[in-house]
């Protein structure tokens, strides 16, 4: 047996645990891990999405330059929440021990463990390249505060809703504006 037949037949296994790994590491992780719609679970959904894609690339060996579109996808998330930056990347590398773990415990596949290494080495590059996604993302999150800040525009987040001038101003007479008659 092959290890790319024991990635097939582990696959909704593995990515599951993965999951559910990466999802307890949030505060309301019970709600996340529970709820499966992506709509009502944006967080959950779109990491679950992400890391079956990320799985599929890392167990056929692709190019490290595809890992970039579903690493965005769950850095983007983690990168807006207040984690480490460790902890925030830190699930990516976990499917290392995930997959040896359930390998192990398959006794037809056991011996596929030895064949791993080209498997973990493109999760290690997984693991640099979210670090990167996830700086990359905290950078652009600064500097859209530090821009709300030169702007002002933070002042509209923090005062009164701009939609409520206009019903402030309709007690002014109409006929005191001179374009109306």
């Amino acid at each position: 047996m092959k290890l790319d037949e024991a990635f097939r037949n582990h696959r909704e296994k593995i990515v599951d645990r993965w999951v559910d790994y990466t999802l307890s590491t949030y505060e309301s992780s019970s709600f996340f891990k529970k709820e499966k719609d992506k709509f009502a679970n944006p967080v959950g959904g779109n990491i679950r999405e992400a890391l079956n894609v990320l799985f599929g690339l890392l167990a056929r060996n692709a190019d490290p330059k595809e890992f970039v579109a579903p690493l965005e996808q769950v850095m983007r998330i983690r990168s807006i929440q207040e984690f480490a930056a460790s902890v925030a990347v830190g699930p990516i590398h976990a499917v290392k021990h995930i997959t040896r773990e359930i390998l192990e415990k398959d006794k037809e596949r056991r011996h596929l463990v030895q064949e791993l290494y080209d498997f973990e080495f493109a999760v290690d590059l997984a693991v640099l390249a979210a670090f990167d996604l996830y700086m990359q993302c905290r950078e652009r999150l600064y500097q859209v505060r530090i821009q709300e800040i030169k702007t002002g525009s933070y002042i509209l987040t923090d005062s009164r809703c701009p939609s409520s001038l206009p019903k402030n101003n309709l007690q002014e007479p109409l006929l005191a504006h001179p374009h109306v008659s």
